[in-house]
Parts: C-alpha cells; structure tokens; sequence
C-alpha cells in the first residue's frame, strides 16, 4: 500500500482526554477514533491488526475442535427471563423496545442464545460433545468508559460455548479452551499467565482468567518469577483427556493471583520468587455446569432414555481489548512495536527523495518486488521530510523499515532498520531484499 493513497490520520501530539499508553499510541498512529463515549470508529491500520489478532484466535479455536458459526446482537429479553438474568445483570446491559413494543437486548455475552439455539437443534446425547465460537461485536455499558479500547462500551469479542453429557467430559473441553487460549497468547506475543479468578455474574465454580502483565494494567498481580520465562505454543493432542491435564497443571503449578485471590501461604514458599506487577485480562473461562441448561430445560435424553442435564462452559478472549494488551506490553518512547504475527504490514519501506528518480525507480521496484513475494509493505512515497517520514514509521511500529536514499542508491545500497531492538544495517539492496523474504532477518 502506498502511503500516499493511504488514510493514516496521524497526531503529532497526545490527545489530552487518553490516559494510557495504547489509547494514546492508537489516537496518534491513526488506528482509531471515538465517536461516542467508549465507542469507536476502526480506521484502516488499526482495523487490519484487529484482523490478524483474529485470524489467530479462530485458527487456534478450529485446532481445538470448537465449531464457527454468527450469533446477531440483539437478542430477546425472553430468553435472559428464561435463566433469571434479566433483572440480574444490571445497568450494563443495555435494553431497548422495537416498533412492536417488544424486549430486546443488545448482547453483552450469549449464554442463553446459545442454550437456546442449540437446545433446540440438538435431538439425542450421540450429538455430544459439542464446542461452538463466535466472533461478534458486544455492548456493555460502562459507567465510566476509559482507557480507550481497554474499557470501552462495545468491543470486538470470541466467545465459545461447550455443551457436555457429564462434567468429566466438560472439564475435558474446558482443559481444550485452556491449552487454545495458551497457544492464542503465545502466537501474538505475549505472555498470558492462567489465574484461578471470580465467576462473577456467568456463574459456575471453575474459571481461569488469563492476565498480561503489563505497567499501565489495571490490577495488582502476584506471580512466581518462572513466569517471566518466555513462551512457545504447545503441540497438544486435543482428544486426549489426560495429556491436556498434564498441560493444564502443568500451568497453574507455580504460583499467580490477582489481587482478590491472593494466598499468603503460597507466597511464602515462593520467598524472593515472588514477583508483583500490574496486570491487564484478555481472556476468560468459565465451567459452570447447568446453570444455564437446568432453568432453560435443556436435556438430551441418554442411552436409556431418561433425560440428561447438559453440563456448560463458556469462553471469552477481547479480541479489541487484546489490541491496547499488546501495545501496553510492546511499546517505547518513538510509538508502537509490533509482533511480526499481528503487524498490520511486515515492512515500512522508506523513499527518502520523491524527486530523485534514481531514488524513486529504486524504491517503486523494491516495492512491487516486495508485494509479489506477499510481504505486506507500506510505502511512504510522500514528498515529506526524512524525519517526517521516520516518526511516522516508527509510531506505527511495522517490525522493518527499508530505507532508500540517494546517497546509498548511488552505491547500490540501502538501509534496514529492526523496529524492535532499533538495529540498523547498510545492505546491497538485493541483500536487504531477500533478508526480508526468505525469513532469515
């Protein structure tokens, strides 16, 4: 993409009403733009990173056997009086009346749609196991919307649903989302630590949320130092109920606690392995058995025809809240550094002089070259400033910047610069470029 035909709105200065640093650094680099409180607008560079973030997410929810389908937004207020969360849920929810004076809701989760859809679809426990995701926009409405994406009143959301014939096999799938959830976290960069955590209104008694730590977050953590290890996605074998035990207890063996769940017998045998930090959550299980199933009558008659109780889990991950994560846990003072998985392109090539040609039919070839090969490459072909140009890449922190100038033309080289650690190499130019497609850099 040529920046010139781009729409990239970039901020030189902070807007005053951001607070953090991703609100900030996605005000400035052009990513977003509110509309209403807690509301926002997903310009095109911000919108392609929320695309590769869940383009993972439903990779790793397919290789854990979860089934995609679309759930709407609104939903009827029936269905949440079936489970008794109508009145229950609170302010958040936002109730509206259609024309016809009918109840309706804009969904912020969809435990009972779900129970209810697949209630009615589902004839005979043979058609148990079952695992189904969605990826939909949410609303919940925030007394105080803040922190950008981090706290904001609609959000992009996956949220998974498992239905079981017993909890033996509900644990089963629970340890599945588990083990997606370690690989999602673990393919867009982050360290993601699993932490026993409050059901809170979902229900059940078994939940894990998952914690990034990060200095902005917004809670206190309490970890064993073996966390600060770096991390890999695990090659699980998902239909093995004991192996993904072992990968689950694996990961809750040392020590972690929010705040609210801290055990000062545990800490005490971590000594000086104890670590505190702050923390931002970007996921969410939860098994809670037939609280939702029991009140809306769902049962499955059994091998003996005596009807069974469906036991539930469900599974959340904020795909645009994982947005704001990444830029809390991977930024510095020039802007955004982001992992090479979610990049919105891979390269920043740079044209130094506009109206040099020897510059321009350099860096128009390199260009083209790079787009052929599928790297996704964002040329600044504008007639700007260098310095202009170099702000601006590395506000919006693509992983490369290929540099072209007249100077380095005219020795047939050019610069490569990596983003992350701010390393810079003079190349020939066909050694800049097959660093940069054949995976070696």
């Amino acid at each position: 993409m040529r920046l010139s035909r781009y729409f990239l709105p970039a901020m030189k200065e902070t807007p005053a009403d951001a607070q953090i640093i991703s609100h900030k650094l996605m005000l400035r680099a052009g990513m977003i733009r509110q509309t209403a409180a807690g509301i926002y607008a997903w310009l095109p560079l911000g919108l392609r990173v929320l695309r590769r973030i869940e383009a993972i997410i439903r990779e790793e929810q397919n290789r854990a056997g979860a089934l995609e389908l679309l759930m709407p937004t609104l939903q009827t207020a029936d269905l949440w009086r079936e489970s008794g969360r109508y009145d229950a849920y609170g302010p958040e929810m936002l109730r509206i009346k259609d024309r016809h004076n009918r109840e309706l809701l804009y969904g912020p989760t969809n435990e009972e749609m779900i129970t209810a859809l697949i209630r009615d679809n589902l004839q005979s426990y043979r058609d148990l196991p079952r695992i189904f995701y969605h990826i939909q926009w949410k609303f919940r409405d925030e007394v105080r919307p803040r922190f950008g994406v981090m706290r904001g009143r609609e959000f992009l959301m996956k949220d998974a649903y498992s239905f079981d014939l017993d909890e033996t096999a509900g644990r089963h799938n629970y340890n599945r989302m588990f083990v997606a959830y370690l690989n999602s976290f673990a393919r867009l960069g982050l360290r993601a630590i699993p932490m026993q955590a409050d059901t809170g209104p979902i229900g059940g008694d078994l939940s894990h949320e998952f914690i990034v730590l990060a200095p902005n977050g917004e809670s206190d953590v309490f970890y064993h130092s073996n966390w600060e290890q770096p991390t890999q996605p695990i090659n699980a074998d998902f239909d093995n109920p004991e192996s993904l035990q072992k990968i689950v207890n694996a990961h809750i063996t040392d020590y972690a606690a929010t705040d609210e769940k801290r055990d000062p017998v545990r800490e005490a045998q971590a000594g000086d392995k104890l670590c505190q930090s702050r923390g931002i959550e970007v996921g969410h299980i939860f098994f809670f058995g037939s609280k939702y199933s029991k009140p809306m009558g769902f049962t499955l008659p059994g091998p003996d025809g005596k009807p069974i109780q469906v036991q539930m889990g469900s599974y959340g991950i904020g795909i645009s809240r994982l947005l704001g994560a990444i830029i809390e846990a991977s930024h510095d003072d020039s802007g955004i550094i982001w992992p090479k998985e979610v990049a919105p392109y891979q390269v920043g090539l740079i044209n130094l002089r506009v109206d040099d040609e020897s510059c321009k039919s350099v860096a128009d070839s390199l260009y083209n070259r790079l787009e052929a090969a599928k790297i996704d490459t964002l040329y600044d072909d504008r007639n700007d400033r260098g310095g202009a140009k170099f702000a601006t890449m590395d506000l919006i922190g693509l992983p490369w910047q290929l540099i072209v100038g007249p100077k380095g033309v005219k020795e047939g080289v050019v610069e490569l610069k990596n983003r992350a650690t701010g390393d810079k190499q003079t190349l020939p130019i066909e050694e800049a470029f097959s660093l940069l497609t054949t995976g070696q850099q």
